[in-house]
């Protein structure tokens, strides 16, 4: 892109008074920033990501790209499918009109523990930071801003917003800032998002990182965002190198911040540096007239369903295969699909990422579409989803209009009609200028198209609900809000409220709902209308399940969490799969040896039957093609293309797993360097499943390895590998580095490099670079390397490394 001319924001700013400075480091609303058409400046609006775009508003009627959960982008361990992530949610972001992505989420799975997990990458700061990178020149590539979140170890939601993260200089230098590193100095990130939490004292919208390294060493020239509502003072902030607060109109700064000017508690440069990166932002993604300008881009620069599904595909993990997969959709018998999540699957995480897509493929239609209803048979097996869940779109129509959805009114204290709204879904949020002024409620008409028989119908909501169903009050509660009670609580915690009905057909159903605490006026209006899914007998409808299996040639068990597990704002209590999944899988697979288990969650769950069946695959949070993923893995018309991007534990009781629970409001990372794999090695424990691990439908031998000489760059080593199966296959070439009588304390391996390989059949080489950086430490406030001898250790897994080389490493670093 055009670069941004400085001497003509120069003179913008110096148009400006103090008072329109500031209004514009204040977010205009919930979703953008100020206008001000004295300087050829537009509103700039901003969106949540990471893995979709959905711009101002959850309306279902302007659906969005849904793609998988970033970790299955960081299972694919390939910077040029992120790039690829990236790029679609540019085009995706332009469509919407977002000019600035709120994405990647880079921070580190410190814990399996963590709540927020599918949102981020990895354990690792070099794999992190190579994908996001990738992620950010992808997305930027379209002439919008990426912004990296949540600077910096925000790694846990327990205590999101208050806790104090204590981590010595050398591991936060060496890890959690390592991952951040490449997206501003390599990718050029033109925006970054500080966190909630505090880290060693100060909270990061007022901490002294923000300076060093980012904008001082990293030479950072974007525009550091706030985490919404993040910002709490104005004078330690504004002196800090934070400039922008989000939401607004009103925050922390305002007329407060004119004020500590004109008495000089900031300095009024310090504003002008604030509004000049705001205003360079505005020339990088095309919204200040005549400085600079967005890349000329297409709308999309492919389909973004087919992303989707290439993407789900080549970031699913094989974790174990005795020789039953691939299947061959032309010779394959019947098939039992089994599970809650095959029917219902989650391919979003709970949470700010959550979209709304225009359509869902879940693995029971992805399978029926290729191999037909008559052989593929279905049944639940285990209650997964918990609450209320939306009614399907198929089965409810609006009674005013005929046609398919609901209709939604707002009215005043009196009942009178303010707004009417026909919508297509039934889970409705509505935010800030969407609420009509002096609403009291919102009510909801709908023809729900019944199944005969007994059901549990209600809604999900934080205030004071009352439902009608064909003209009988069945529901009149208050539905109550436990826990978090932070930002966004009552949209992704609302608690369920549900009553039994008996239905013999089509029902009309009235639900109206009066948010609680906003006696004063709406700000946030949210609430899912449905039904909730109880099984009578779980053991009844275990044994029918497994009798389905045993009727069946194979059997498919798709096992996961539910929204209640992982989704942002809290941490999980437990690694368990949720209801009685586990038993399911275990009397499937006594019923069938060809059991195949697909895990849908977005990171880490106990799998205590994992060698009890006939193959394992991990399919994330899939996106919106997942069952078309799924079906086209298991059917062998895709590779497993993934590698573990964390570890996966077998007890989560292990000494190596950390804990992300603080203790009078300070977590202290006491492991020091060893996060992640490097904490098992220390441990000598043995995993579930190691990082890096990851299976194909191939097999691979490495055969040799030669390490090139020392350069200022590092060193590259060329690797001989044969792919020795009868099909074209994926691996990736992994590189370890240890060091032997070092002067400093170091994990006992660590992740130095590594090479996405694509090859058929033979022999081929590939060249995996590793950086200087894989070699240095830090040493007070400087890099410092250690001279003499190191190891790499080479292969297809932290535990699976066949091959060593030497490298001699100069006395210069």
């Amino acid at each position: 892109m055009a670069p941004v001319d400085e001497d003509l924001i120069t003179t913008l700013i110096v148009r400006l008074d103090l008072e329109r400075k500031v209004r514009l480091l204040t977010g205009a609303d919930f979703w953008s920033t100020p206008a001000e058409p004295s300087v050829g400046l537009r509103r700039m609006v901003l969106s949540d990501g990471p893995s979709g775009v959905r711009g101002e508003s959850f309306d279902e009627r302007t659906p969005s790209l849904s793609l998988p959960s970033s970790t299955a982008l960081g299972a694919t361990w390939d910077p040029a499918a992120a790039r690829r992530y990236g790029s679609a949610l540019g085009a995706e972001a332009r469509r919407r009109g977002a000019d600035v992505v709120l994405g990647p989420t880079i921070n580190l799975h410190r814990s399996p523990f963590g709540g927020r997990h599918f949102e981020s990458l990895s354990e690792d700061p070099l794999l992190t930071g190579e994908l996001a990178a990738a992620y950010v020149a992808g997305l930027q590539s379209r002439g919008v801003a990426a912004t990296p979140k949540h600077y910096v170890a925000n790694d846990a939601e327990t205590e999101r917003f208050t806790v104090d993260n204590r981590v010595d200089e050398r591991t936060l230098h060496e890890l959690y800032l390592a991952a951040f590193e490449p997206v501003v100095t390599r990718a050029g990130a033109w925006a970054l998002m500080s966190a909630y939490n505090a880290v060693n004292g100060p909270t990061m919208s007022e901490n002294p990182l923000l300076a060093e390294p980012l904008t001082g060493e990293w030479g950072f020239d974007g525009l550091v965002v706030s985490d919404w509502g993040a910002v709490r003072t104005t004078e330690a902030s504004a002196n800090a190198e934070q400039h922008l607060v989000m939401p607004g109109p009103v925050g922390a700064w305002g007329g407060r911040l004119v004020a500590a000017v004109r008495d000089g508690r900031v300095a009024e440069a310090t504003v002008d540096d604030k509004v000049r990166r705001l205003l360079r932002l505005a020339a990088r993604v095309g919204a200040l007239d005549g400085v600079g300008a967005p890349p000329v881009a297409a709308p999309a620069a492919e389909d973004g369903p087919t992303v989707a599904r290439e993407l789900a595909a080549a970031g699913s993990v094989l974790v174990r295969n005795t020789g039953e997969l691939p299947w061959d959709a032309a010779t394959l018998g019947t098939v039992a699909v089994l599970g809650h999540n095959a029917e219902l699957a989650r391919t979003q995480g709970g949470g700010s990422a959550t979209v709304r897509p225009a359509a869902v493929v879940s693995p029971l239609e992805g399978l029926r579409a290729v191999l037909g209803g008559d052989r593929v048979r279905y049944r639940l097996g285990a209650q997964v989803a918990e609450g209320v869940q939306p009614f399907d779109p198929g089965r409810i129509t609006n009674p005013v209009t005929g046609g398919p959805g609901l209709r939604a009114v707002f009215r005043d204290a009196d009942g009178a009609e303010l707004r009417a709204e026909d919508r297509l879904g039934a889970s409705l949020i509505w935010m800030g200028s969407e609420i009509p002024e002096g609403a009291d409620h919102v009510e909801i008409s709908l023809r729900w198209d019944a199944p005969a028989g007994e059901h549990r119908i209600g809604a999900a909501a934080v205030g004071h609900l009352t439902l009608d169903a064909g003209g009988t009050t069945v529901l009149d509660t208050e539905g109550v809000l436990t826990g978090d009670e932070g930002p966004g609580a009552a949209i992704f915690e609302a608690p369920s409220v549900t009553a039994g009905v008996t239905t013999d057909g089509p029902v009309d159903l009235v639900l109206r709902f009066r948010p609680s605490g906003q006696e004063a006026g709406m700000a946030l209006v949210a609430v899912t209308v449905g039904t909730e899914t109880a099984v009578a007998d779980p053991d009844a409808e275990i044994t029918a399940a497994a009798a389905l299996a045993g009727e069946s040639d194979v059997a498919v068990v798709v096992v996961g969490t539910n929204d209640r597990i992982e989704s942002e704002g809290f941490d999980r209590s437990t690694l368990a799969l949720p209801g009685h999944q586990d038993a399911l899988v275990r009397a499937v697979a006594a019923a069938n040896p060809r059991t195949v288990v697909v895990v849908n969650s977005g990171s880490p769950v106990l799998l205590p039957w994992r060698d009890e069946v006939a193959a394992v695959l991990l399919g994330w949070f899939g996106g919106e093609r997942f069952g078309e993923a799924v079906a086209d893995v298991l059917l062998g018309a895709a590779e497993p293309g993934g590698r573990l991007p964390t570890t996966w534990p077998a007890t989560g009781e292990e000494r190596s797993v950390l804990s992300g629970v603080p203790a009078d409001g300070v977590l202290r990372y006491d492991e020091g360097v060893h996060v992640g794999h490097r904490n098992w090695l220390r441990h000598g424990e043995t995993p579930a499943y190691p990082f890096g691990h990851g299976l194909g439908y191939t097999t691979w031998t490495l055969d040799d390895a030669t390490t090139g000489p020392w350069s200022p760059d590092g060193v590259e080593v060329t690797v001989t590998l044969t792919n020795t199966g009868t099909r074209t296959g994926r691996q990736v070439v992994q590189a370890y580095l240890s060091r032997r009588g070092s002067d400093v304390e170091r994990p006992a391996r660590w992740l130095a490099g590594w090479a996405v390989v694509d090859a058929a059949p033979g022999t081929t080489t590939v060249t995996v670079p590793v950086s200087r950086r894989a070699f240095r430490h830090r040493a007070g406030a400087t890099w410092a390397t250690e001279p003499g001898t190191w190891t790499l250790h080479l292969g297809f897994s932290v535990t699976d490394t066949p091959l060593q080389a030497d490298v001699e490493v100069a006395a210069q670093g």
